[in-house]
Formats: C-alpha cells, structure tokens, sequence
C-alpha cells in the first residue's frame, strides 16, 4: 500500500477543515521536525507558512479542548519508518 503525500496544511481535529481523513487512518505514524527538533506533540501545521500549534499547557476551552499556541519556525513533516519486527 502506498502512502499518500503530506499535505501542506494538516490538522488532528475532526472538525478542522484541514482534517484529512484518509491521511489520520493510515497505518503510518507523522513525524514532524520544528526548527530542527522532533515534536511529538503537534496539534496543526502548515509548512508553506512555517507554524505549528500544540496545546498551551493543560488549559482546555469551555468545550474540553486543549487550548493552542502558534509556533513560527522551520517545519518539516514526514511520515516516521515503522520499527523492524
């Protein structure tokens, strides 16, 4: 099965409109590199724009969302090798 390409704006909230579906049921995990270093706690990125947002914290919204801050830098994503069985 081939993967298909990262796109240049992707969020994990289902009701972003930037969640892509096919992407987030994919066997595959997303690594994503911000200026450099791993991040693993990524929420939404956009390489053409150079950001990312994680949660703030454990603030979360009235809604039980966690509250984000926008990250400016170098982003990188690709999809990470699954470990040798």
């Amino acid at each position: 099965m081939s993967q298909i390409p990262l796109p240049d704006h992707l969020s994990v909230d289902p009701r972003s409109p930037h969640f892509n579906k096919a992407i987030m049921e994919q066997q595959a995990e997303i690594g994503i590199r911000f200026n450099g270093k791993e991040r693993k706690d990524v929420e939404e990125y956009c390489i053409s724009e150079g950001w990312i947002k994680v949660p703030a914290g454990k603030a979360v919204d009235r809604r039980g969302q966690p509250l984000t801050i926008k990250l400016k830098g170098t982003v990188e994503a690709y999809y990470v090798a699954a470990p040798a069985a």
